[in-house]
């Protein structure tokens, strides 16, 4: 054997070197990685082998305030697939037997099946808010890799109830108008996990550890919508709607002396199921061609809240301010005397009284309100001057927002003092040139029914949780002190003229004692007033000498006759009417409302679950109306399944007694 050369030699050496050098480094990349970087490398580990399964809270329920659902979750299901575990040795083609089972039990195409649970993902979804028929029966299959979980789903059980209060939820569950996206935070809770160990492919790990973690359920609201009230508002604006033919109607119904919002509504609406789907046939009819922009944008018109978020001009209507202002400062009495030509002449321009034609003449303030005179109201400004009419129209609120409890709250369109000359007061003053939202409105109506005191409106009464317990409760909040309690007694006298002798007359109730105020403005389209296009308004009070509600109408467009006086007020009627007698306010009749309108009690009659024919036969015999809910009823199997007011109940003869009533199928 011959001995190794030198060369050789060093050659080995060099190589047992360089090998032990490479082991060292080895050495020292692996100390490297399992102790200075372990930790971090653990938790990837972790991550890697962990699939977690969200699992959806339940969403708060929102009731009215006598504790009626309007808003639930209702359970459903979700079906999740773990692409990586759908597989088996004994079968070649599992994941299409798993599709074609998936594709009869859920009416899903099953391509579109194979097609998700043959991605590379960890966890995929394949059906959302099934019902427990169809998840009892893929459970039943016991496909591997498919996992059921319990998910909500958001039901709206009136429809387009309220909904522009309501609002709606994404397909997530999340907020995405109204109260569902003003109190998301609150009625979301927090979402449950289902965590288990998977190797790098998805399977799960024999010695892994399984955990299910409790989704905690969002709390409940309670709104200070009345559901009976809310119902009298959309029937009232509903017939508003058709008989003006208008573009929409509005209205809102407050409490002045807490600032609860007990009704508010806009008609056309939409269904909170269905929202991206329009109500009205012919748009719907044309939706599906729509692209995605203009889709958007119908969506934004459909969801938007115009009483909160959109401006106005006011009209006639914010005559009363003025008077507020004027009788306050001391600038007017309600027997003063003014006398108007049929136009006012300021700053060399000829303004004009809508009745110019026929001068009101000579006229007390008190009468002036009731003719709705301009120029007269032109004076009480003049009289007034700019400062101090601005300082009432700031401490009434228009310079801010209410701050009410609902998203997307407008700002009033106001000049600024300084750019304020004659003009421009003369035309506010009779509520021309000045823009502000129907909420700011109605908020600054009802400080003069609660003896001068601004209150801040408001759509929630309280917070409680699954157990009925209070957790948070809203209380009233007092604002400002607008004007004294004289002034606003002696303005809801004069508004209380207007009804009784004025332009207000079709607000009139028998036995109840009514204020109110008419408008008709000009609407502004594009910066300029456009001919044809009016806003025809109505604000009201009742009853005079305790006042339970504030109530504004406001008709946008109306064809025809478009006076306030002529349409506005009487949905105002309807709506006060109802809510009086619901309130249980008793009449009051003088002595010839007593000879012409007063009726005999009588007790309402039991008809629940009897057919809406027989039940309006019983009514009838009774002495009483009745109205439906929903209005319309197609067929002849229509069952009541409950009814306001509640049997044995005392009202009076010829009272609508209102039929909830459900279609049965033969």
């Amino acid at each position: 054997m011959t001995n190794p050369s030198i060369l050789n030699k060093k050659r080995l050496v060099f190589a047992l070197f360089f090998v032990c050098l490479i082991f060292f480094a080895l050495i020292v990349r692996l100390g490297w990685i399992q102790i200075v970087n372990g930790e971090e490398f653990r938790m990837l580990a972790i991550q890697q082998q962990t699939r977690d399964v969200p699992i959806t809270s339940k969403r708060g329920t929102i009731y009215d305030r006598n504790g009626k659902e309007l808003a639930a979750s209702v359970t459903t299901f979700t079906v999740w697939a773990t692409p990586a575990e759908i597989k088996s040795k004994s079968e070649v083609n599992y994941k299409e037997e798993v599709a074609k089972s998936l594709s009869e039990i859920l009416e899903i195409d099953e391509k579109k099946i194979l097609e998700n649970i043959s991605q590379k993902k960890g966890l995929v979804r394949i059906a959302k808010w099934i019902d427990k028929e169809k998840a009892n029966a893929i459970i039943k299959e016991k496909l591997k890799g498919i996992q059921v979980a319990q998910d909500f789903k958001r039901f709206y059980p009136y429809g387009n109830f309220a909904a522009h209060v309501l609002g709606h939820t994404t397909d997530d569950n999340q907020g995405l108008s109204g109260v569902e996206l003003k109190y998301d935070k609150v009625l979301s809770g927090l979402p449950g996990r289902w965590i288990k160990n998977t190797d790098a492919a998805g399977r799960r790990l024999p010695y892994g550890i399984e955990k299910y973690y409790e989704p905690v359920n969002g709390l409940n609201v309670i709104l200070t919508i009345d559901e009976v009230i809310q119902h009298f508002t959309e029937k009232a604006i509903e017939n508003a709607l058709v008989k003006t033919n208008g573009k929409r109607v509005m209205a809102i119904v407050m409490e002045p002396k807490t600032g609860d919002i007990l009704a508010m509504s806009v008609k056309p609406d939409y269904d909170p199921n269905t929202p991206r789907v329009p109500l009205d046939e012919l748009e719907k009819q044309n939706y599906e061609a729509l692209d995605t922009s203009e889709k958007q944008r119908l969506w934004n018109k459909m969801w938007r809240n115009p009483m909160v978020s959109d401006t106005y001009e006011p009209g006639s209507t914010f005559k009363l301010i003025t008077s507020a202002a004027g009788l306050e400062e001391g600038a007017i009495e309600p027997d003063s005397h003014f006398y108007s030509p049929g136009y006012a002449i300021v700053a060399g321009q000829k303004i004009k009284c809508w009745r110019h034609y026929r001068p009101h003449g000579d006229q007390t303030f008190t009468e002036a309100v009731q003719n709705s005179c301009n120029p007269v109201f032109i004076e009480v400004a003049q009289r007034l001057g700019a400062e101090k009419y601005y300082k009432y129209i700031d401490a009434f609120g228009f310079k801010d927002k209410t701050e009410i409890d609902l998203p997307g709250e407008g700002n009033a369109i106001i000049q600024r003092l300084s750019r304020v000359g004659p003009v421009e007061l003369a035309t506010i003053s009779f509520g021309q040139g000045i823009s502000v939202t129907p909420i700011q409105l109605i908020t600054a109506i009802s400080s003069v029914a609660n003896d001068g005191k601004l209150m801040q409106p408001k759509i929630v009464k309280e917070l409680t949780d699954d157990s009925g317990n209070v957790i948070h409760r809203y209380e009233p909040q007092f604002v400002r002190q607008v004007v004294s309690e004289k002034t606003a007694k002696e303005l809801r006298l004069i508004m209380e003229s207007v009804v009784s002798d004025g332009s207000g007359k079709k607000a009139y109730i028998p036995g109840y004692r009514v204020g109110g105020k008419t408008g008709t403005a000009d609407k502004v389209i594009n910066g300029r007033y456009a001919k044809g296009s009016v806003y025809s308004s109505f604000v009201s009070i009742a009853p005079i000498n305790d006042p339970k509600v504030a109530v504004i109408v406001i008709i946008d467009e109306p064809q025809g006759i478009h006076y306030g006086s002529q349409i506005a007020a009487p949905a105002a009627h309807e709506i006060l009417r109802d809510t009086l007698r619901y309130l249980e306010v008793e009449p009051q009749y003088n002595e010839e409302e007593k000879a012409r309108f007063q009726r005999q009690k009588v007790i309402v009659p039991e008809v629940r679950s009897l057919k809406l024919s027989k039940a309006s036969k019983i009514l009838s015999d009774n002495k009483l109306d009745f109205s439906t809910e929903p209005i319309t009823v197609s067929g002849g199997n229509a069952v009541v399944i409950d009814q306001f007011p509640k049997p044995g109940s005392e009202v009076y003869e010829k009272s609508f007694i209102y039929l909830f009533v459900k279609e049965e199928s033969e």
